[in-house]
């Protein structure tokens, strides 16, 4: 048992039961968080009340905030690239909660614009490295009629007798040349400041797009947005993360280099898994740090404001609200953190391990969102108060990087294909 002499307030760090953080680790927290506080938030607030139009206008404060993350070198690709195994565990989910915690449109914004950049990083390709490196990007993988199926791309969850729906976004293989035609969904975060993209489609490599199991022959190619055919429609105007861009992009036959295919063929579904489990990864941390902002206002709005002649906080039924609030975003963060150990260990990376810390955090997040909406009471509706923005972002996020419940499909198949082979 603890020998304990003076019963004191515990001691809380920015992310609440933090136990040993290094002070390199407690330094970059800092630099996150003041960032984060500084000049995410304002931004986020102000792109928030913008029209999606607006938002990417050459006079928008989102070019600001770009301009001064690349200056900050929070996410500096080559720093983070040298980092041991362990040290990204640690690092990266510190700094993601701290931007979200900012505003989490603009925090996937610097993430998904960095996709295609790190994608080629990853081959160790000079060319690839000189050709899109210096890019701001986007992924592109879903389509107008074929939304949730590209989580399913090896077919599982097809009806029997039944196939995919090929979708109007298709690629061609034309001897050393890929051609493409069609156009990606709306939903495609980036895609009207991107300038390339990380683009995962259907393809025809001479016998037809579809497999014997009804699925999509697929492939993985890093396409510039400069190229000939290539144009965007206007972006979207959605309910939620208003600070992160999404919009359509159209392509018109065209014509790609081979050269530019990162994965083709069978190394295409898990070069795809590859991101998606990134992305799920780093959505579980992100909406913790969402989590954890609705409760802290909250918290505060709670010392503050007086109802029967005392500070709400003095009523139990707030007090306990409270505290299920902030028992939430500590458990959301012990999942996505332990998520990152996971992945970034010797038994990882996995979708499965990514898959239940997102659904888990994103669904949570809704919950702890909307009780702060309910302690503030009717101020938690007006634009004058920051609750109901974080809300409107939390519920897009249980769609956003593959709907909630056909992840859970996946990872419930994952499960089953565990215990089978672990018990033959």
């Amino acid at each position: 048992m603890f020998n304990i002499e003076k019963v004191m307030n515990p001691n809380l760090g920015l992310t609440g039961f933090d136990a040993v953080m290094s002070e390199e680790e407690l330094a970059i927290q800092d630099v996150a968080h003041r960032f984060a506080a500084e000049v995410m938030r304002p931004i986020g607030e102000n792109l928030d009340k913008m029209s999606a139009e607006d938002v990417i206008a050459p006079e928008s404060p989102l070019w600001d905030y770009i301009k001064k993350m690349d200056e900050s070198g929070i996410l500096d690709l080559e720093a983070i690239g040298g980092m041991s195994d362990d040290e990204k565990a640690r690092i990266i989910p510190i700094i993601f909660e701290e931007l979200a915690w900012g505003d989490c449109g603009l925090a996937l914004t610097s993430m998904v614009l960095k996709f295609p950049a790190f994608a080629a990083y990853n081959t160790g390709n000079p060319e690839l490295i000189e050709r899109f490196g210096k890019l701001r990007g986007c992924w592109v993988a879903t389509q107008p009629d074929k939304g949730s199926e590209i989580v399913d791309m090896e077919g599982t969850e097809i009806h029997p007798g039944g196939k995919q729906n090929k979708g109007n976004l298709v690629a061609r293989v034309d001897g050393d040349e890929l051609v493409i035609t069609g156009q990606s969904s709306a939903w495609v975060s980036a895609t009207p400041i991107a300038e390339c993209g990380l683009c995962y489609l259907p393809c025809d490599y001479g016998d037809g797009v579809y497999k014997e199991n009804g699925s999509l022959n697929q492939i993985a190619v890093l396409v510039p947005f400069d190229l000939p055919g290539v144009s965007k429609g206007k972006p979207l105007d959605k309910m939620g993360m208003r600070s992160l861009c999404q919009g359509e992009v159209f392509f018109d036959e065209v014509r790609v280099p081979m050269s530019y295919v990162i994965a083709d063929k069978e190394s295409a579904f898990p070069s795809f898994i590859g991101a998606l489990t990134f992305g799920n990864m780093e959505m579980g941390i992100s909406f913790t740090g969402v989590a954890r902002a609705a409760y802290e206002h909250a918290l505060a709005y709670a010392h503050e404001r007086k109802q029967g002649g005392v500070a709400i906080i003095e009523h139990q039924s707030v007090k306990l609200r409270l505290f299920k609030m902030q028992q939430k975003v500590e458990a959301c963060r012990a999942l996505a953190l332990r998520v990152f150990a996971y992945n970034y260990g010797p038994k990882g990376p996995h979708l499965l391990a990514s898959i239940t810390s997102k659904t888990f955090v994103s669904d949570t997040c809704v919950e702890v969102t909307s009780e702060a909406i309910q302690i503030l009471g009717g101020n938690g509706l007006t634009k004058e108060y920051p609750t109901e923005k974080l809300f409107r972002d939390a519920r897009t996020a249980q769609i956003a990087d593959g709907e909630n419940n056909i992840l859970g499909l996946k990872a419930a198949r994952w499960l089953s294909k565990e215990f089978i082979a672990r018990n033959g």
